[in-house]
Order: structure tokens, then sequence, then C-alpha cells
């Protein structure tokens, strides 16, 4: 079992209920090197599979276990000076930090840091794992490479770029049809079957030269009428990284710090896993600040000036696809929730959350039990609603 699971590990995702499960790469004492295919079958199912120990001794430290690129940050940092703290019951956010297995949290509001905690052996120094958050960053630079002219707009087809994928399912795919993952490819998502495509993704050999995702995805045949349909592929957010990268030439990580970790002034580096192919996993594995958390989801807030086309969050964040859940849905690779909110979400409690109404921000970096669990999710948000109605007082 553990076998094939270990292909779901890296290209995991699941809309499951609450939140969006993400890929995850490799274990411990692992080397990778670039073109190892053979070698990508050998890893990943552990990350699954550690214990609450591990957990938390690895998620603050994954760049020491795993391939990755570094994403530069600069010479200022955007600051976040401390606002009036959040009149919140203090036992009541630590039955929450317990409970749910959080190492940090933090609330902003017009920008200021109104609420910081750190537990589980994490500081302000160090950086966390982000799983599926690391989706509405590369929608980020979807809209970047827009924005520069990379790409001509969200309405040309996915085969403009990635032209192997002609003939495929994906012939007559928009980019914004693989964003809101409304593709109509057919997917299995389900990592508990060993047939489903999450866990057999990895598994087959690639030719020399060819890049994995791709590899896969253009066998997969059409199910559904391009755009009629939202189903949940971790597959689609890797094909919108490899266009990222063919439509601009630079790896993710570069890009991601020429158009907003340095411009917008990210305090720490990031750290970005890669695969085989040596390409960053773009829909995972992103290492980062909790405080720059925060930075992303004010600098998404604030619309994202000179980085993205002056809509290009607000078309983002607003719901293209229906999820099935009410009150719920789907944007370019971020999640909508009631009251105007919308967020980032990952596995092990990842999130980000933004509330435009209000001005509030809050990032949650954690160690959560189960990768997945809607309890555990109906929780989180529960409170972090709570939050939202304290900070907009």
């Amino acid at each position: 079992m553990r076998n094939w699971l270990l292909a779901g590990a890296l290209a995991l995702g699941t809309f499951a209920g609450q939140g969006a499960m993400a890929q995850a790469i490799a274990s411990p004492g692992v080397q990778m090197q670039p073109g190892d295919n053979s070698g990508l079958r050998k890893v990943g199912a552990e990350v699954l599979f550690w214990s609450q120990a591990q957990r938390d001794q690895n998620f603050p430290h994954m760049e020491k276990l795993f391939p990755g690129h570094v994403v530069q940050a600069g010479g200022k940092v955007h600051p976040l000076p401390a606002g009036k703290p959040l009149a919140f019951p203090d036992a009541d956010l630590d039955a929450f930090i317990a409970q749910q297995n959080i190492a940090g949290l933090i609330v902003l509001k017009d920008g200021k840091i109104v609420l910081e905690r750190y537990a589980r052996g994490y500081s302000q120094q160090g950086r966390w794992t982000s799983f599926s958050v690391a989706k509405s960053f590369t929608s980020s630079l979807v809209g970047a490479a827009i924005g520069d002219g990379f790409i001509k707009s969200v309405d040309e087809p996915v085969t403009r770029y990635i032209p192997e994928l002609a003939g495929s399912g994906y012939d007559g795919v928009t980019i914004a049809q693989l964003l809101t993952m409304t593709s109509g490819v057919k997917w299995n998502e389900d990592y508990t079957d060993p047939k489903s495509d999450v866990a057999r993704m990895f598994l087959e050999p690639v030719p020399a030269g060819e890049d994995p995702t791709v590899f896969y995805m253009k066998k997969l045949p059409r199910e559904f009428a391009p755009g009629t349909k939202w189903v949940y592929k971790t597959g689609e957010t890797n094909l919108i990284g490899v266009l990222v990268m063919r439509a601009t030439g630079k790896p993710l990580a570069t890009y991601l710090s020429e158009k907003i970790w340095k411009p917008y002034g990210m305090e720490q580096d990031a750290f970005w896993m890669v695969d085989p192919s040596g390409h960053e996993v773009s829909g995972c594995c992103l290492s980062v600040s909790l405080r720059d958390y925060a930075r992303m989801g004010q600098f998404v807030l604030e619309g994202g000036k000179g980085a993205v086309p002056a809509d290009w969050y607000r078309r983002s964040t607003a719901s293209h696809a229906d999820i099935g859940v009410p009150g719920r849905g789907y944007g370019y690779q971020w999640w909508t929730y009631p009251e105007g909110r919308f967020g980032a979400q990952g596995i092990f409690g990842q999130t980000i959350r933004i509330d435009p109404k209000s001005k509030v921000v809050i990032a949650v970096s954690a160690a959560a039990p189960k990768a997945s669990d809607d309890a555990y999710g109906q929780a989180r948000t529960a409170f972090l609603n709570r939050l939202f109605e304290v900070a907009a007082k």
C-alpha cells in the first residue's frame, strides 16, 4: 500500500470539505537528482505517515530533507507595525492552538499585527511548509506573466504554451479552465485507490527530456465539456507551473522573487521544493515564514500593484466554479467563502484567509494530526470567523 501511496503523496490534492490537499515530495534520507524518475517513485509516502514528532521537527526544516530552489528576498522589508492588540479571550486562543496543533497564528488588521502567537518550537525567525497554499502563489505568477506580456490572457489555449498537449484531452482547454479546475479532463484524485491518477501520476517512467507532468496529463481522456464541471485535479496545478515556466523562460522561484518577494519586501528567503526534472512543484511545497505568509495575504488584499494587472486579484479570488458546498466556491486556485472572504488552504492545517471588507488577513501554520479532516476544518473555520468578527470591530 505504501508503495503506491508515495505517488499520491507527490501528487496529493483533494478538496475534502474544508481544504485542499497538495503534493508532498520525498522522504528523509533519499537524495533525488534531476531526471531521476526512478528515484521519484521511491520517495514521498513517508510525509503522510510521519509521526507527530516528525511533523513538528520536519515541517519547519523541509530544505534539510529535500531538493529545492531559493526564493530570494531583497534588501527592504515591508513593515508590519504593531496595531491595537486583538481583544480575544486568552483561554479560547490557547485551546484552539492546542486542539489544532497550531505552530504559528498571525492576524493583520489594516496591515498591522494585532495578534501573533507561536508554539511547537516555531518562531518568527523560522519557516514552515505550505502544501497546497502554494497553489495560490502559482496563480499569482500567472497574473504576473500576463502583466509582463508573457501570457496574453487566461482565455488563451493551454496548447499555445504546452504544444505537447495538442490532440489530447487538453486540446481547446483555456488557461482559465486550468486555473479553475474545470478542464473537463477525466481525473481520479482518490489516493486511497491504487489505480487513481493521483496514485499513478509519477509511477510511470518518463522518457528523457519530457516533463513528467505533461507526459502523464496528455494521456488523459476528456470526460466533460471544458468549463462545465469542477473536479479537483492536482495535476492541473502542475501544468500551470509548467505553463508559467515555458511562458517566462524562468524558474518559478526566480520569477516569484522578481515579481513579489523582492519588490513587496518579504523578510526572509523562501524555499520551493523541486521535482526530479528540477522544476518547482507548483502545487505545493513552498516554505515561508509566518509573517511572510501574512505579507502575501496583505499583498493580495492590496491588489498586487506593480506585479499583476489591476483587476487580477478581484477576478482570481471570485468564485468561478461551484464545488458543491453552499457558500463555497473556487476561483483561480483560490477558495472562496461566505461573507466575501477567500483564501489559500493546504493539508495539515496550513491557511491564509482574507476578509476584504474588514481588511483582515489571517495566516496559520500547523502540524495537524491528519492531512485532512472535516471536523478539524470546520472547527478551524468557526474559530477564524470569530477572529474576523472581533478584528472587524
